[in-house]
């Protein structure tokens, strides 16, 4: 078990720098949305990467920040009996919905996204739209992204054993909307 938790810290860590790539990516698509703004009305005069670089990032925010959103368990949760149930109860439906759920839905995903995302690479695949960007860059995030969030799963997985065994604290409570 201490190798698995040894993984997870490594999983997190991994998760965790992404998700920062992620909130940096935030600023840039505003800046670059806020650009185009800005030269299309002042300039009358854009181009459509600019808009597709925009639609890029916030894919890419998606895909390389929800791993990190699994992590801090900030994901969303339907709250109608989960938050009532005991903590040892909670790491059992977190257990079972891991296994059922989050790791067969990411691994399929990431599976099948990947003969696409290589097709993509391998013919160069370009926009339809004139002076639009290349598209394998964004394709391939769709198999990293999901196999980001394929082994966050994991490592939430592990955390949850242990903490079922008693050695680790694992908080897997959260915060409810102020009213």
């Amino acid at each position: 078990m201490r190798a698995l938790l040894g993984l997870s810290r490594g999983i997190d860590r991994l998760n965790t720098a992404l998700g920062r790539l992620a909130a940096f990516l935030v600023l840039a698509a505003a800046l670059i949305s806020a650009g185009n703004a800005f030269i299309r009305y002042a300039f009358d005069t854009s181009s459509n990467a600019w808009l597709e670089i925009q639609w890029y990032l916030f894919g890419a925010i998606v895909l390389l920040g929800a791993a990190e959103t699994l992590r801090r368990n900030e994901h969303v949760r339907v709250d109608l009996i989960y938050s009532n149930l005991s903590e040892r109860r909670r790491l059992w439906v977190d257990v079972f919905g891991i296994l059922l759920f989050l790791l067969p839905f990411t691994l399929v995903l990431a599976w099948l996204s990947w003969p696409v995302a290589w097709r993509s690479f391998v013919t160069g695949e370009g926009s339809t739209s004139a002076g639009g960007l290349i598209r394998w860059p964004f394709k391939m995030l769709l198999p990293l992204g999901f196999g980001l969030l394929a082994l966050q799963g994991l490592s939430e997985l592990v955390k949850r054993l242990a903490a079922l065994r008693g050695l680790v604290a694992l908080d897997t409570s959260y915060s409810k909307p102020e009213q």
